[in-house]
């Protein structure tokens, strides 16, 4: 640790980050990386951290309060922050000042830090909003669903299944008219979370992981300017005892794809384990690695699986220089040349309470 960065405020729940400055912008000599956007999932500030000034020293340089985005966007429960092409910045968003589930986007001045309002029109809401990516050259935003916060917010509750707390819709918008083109459905409760596209600038698809299905489904362009999903993964659920259901689905966090396209990784929050899957020409990925890090599964925890489609044992527990590692894989982050791998154990405050309360984040 070479230097830590108080926030002066508690409960924000920081959940995402993002650049001031995305790979979008990079044919513009000028624009660098030197602010950090923190979006806060349950306060709705938005923090600006300098961490050009001083790279070992970052440094609170800007705050935007909650009233301000109540009042000027109607919007609330911030999640993933991504840089847009002309350098603005882009928030999504979950809910409504009171909870409610309200998807949708609100806008940052890419040089003041200012906020300008809404992204899109009013009535293009999306009922639930979670995260979203873009490809400037096919001119096109893709969004997932999330859930509705102030159901999610007191922890998971089987009750909740099937009264639509839990999304169940991607996205498909104009990215320039900013207007809502397509709507999938994905299936009662499936739950998408993250989305990403392939990082060559040309390519007209993507994936999005849905945690409660354990379903990852591939979008691509199919014709002029609309889209398909198909699927291509999906994790099977695991028969439990000692759990809050008698069956535990593979809960997908997050997905990244390497620089070079050739990898996609998936964490799997509730059973413990990062998968890598080689991306082919077939479109189909191929499972070619895994690795158990926690999660709710292994041997000698509260919990007993009584069926498997996929392991012939629960793994051992993970212990890095003699201790051991609790809570289950979550957000990932890869590096450039697609050798490290980095990763947090920490989804949701009120969820990691509940699943691993002796998590350390």
């Amino acid at each position: 640790v070479i230097h830590r960065l108080p926030m002066p405020n508690l409960k924000d729940e920081l959940h995402s980050s993002g650049w001031s400055a995305g790979c979008t912008c990079f044919d513009n000599i000028t624009t660098k990386r030197n602010k950090l956007i923190l979006p806060c999932l349950i306060s709705s500030r938005i923090y600006v951290v300098d961490v050009g000034s001083q790279c070992r020293a970052p440094k609170l340089c800007k705050m935007i309060e909650p009233v301000d985005v109540f009042w000027n966007c109607n919007k609330g429960y911030l999640s993933v922050v991504h840089s847009l092409p002309n350098g603005d910045i882009l928030i999504a968003n979950m809910g409504d000042p009171a909870g409610n589930g309200k998807g949708g986007f609100i806008v940052l001045d890419g040089e003041t830090f200012e906020l300008k309002g809404n992204w899109e029109n009013e009535c293009e809401a999306p009922p639930t909003g979670y995260d979203f990516w873009y490809q400037p050259r096919h001119n096109v935003l893709i969004s997932s669903a999330g859930l509705v916060p102030k159901r999610a917010g007191r922890g998971f509750n089987p009750d909740d299944l099937k009264k639509g707390v839990f999304g169940r819709r991607l996205n498909v918008w104009n990215l320039s008219c900013r207007t809502l083109t397509q709507c999938f459905d994905l299936g009662e409760d499936s739950l998408p979370l993250s989305v990403k596209f392939l990082h060559n600038p040309d390519a007209a698809e993507g994936y999005v992981s849905c945690a409660l299905s354990g379903i990852v489904y591939r979008f691509y362009k199919c014709e002029a300017n609309n889209w398909a999903v198909e699927e291509v993964i999906r994790i099977p659920a695991k028969d439990v005892t000692g759990w809050i259901m008698p069956k535990m689905p593979a809960f997908t966090v997050d997905l990244i794809i390497s620089t070079d396209d050739k990898y996609l990784y998936l964490s799997n929050w509730l059973h413990g384990d990062i998968r890598q899957y080689e991306l082919s020409k077939t479109c189909k990925p191929r499972l070619v690695g895994q690795v158990f890090v926690g999660g709710s599964i292994l041997r000698g925890g509260p919990v007993t699986v009584c069926r498997d489609e996929e392991l012939k044992c629960q793994p051992e527990p993970l212990v890095i220089k003699c201790k051991r590692v609790y809570g289950g894989p979550s957000k990932l982050q890869l590096s450039l040349d697609g050798k490290r791998l980095y990763v947090t154990n920490s989804f949701y405050s009120t969820w990691d309470k509940q699943f691993y309360p002796t998590v350390v984040k």
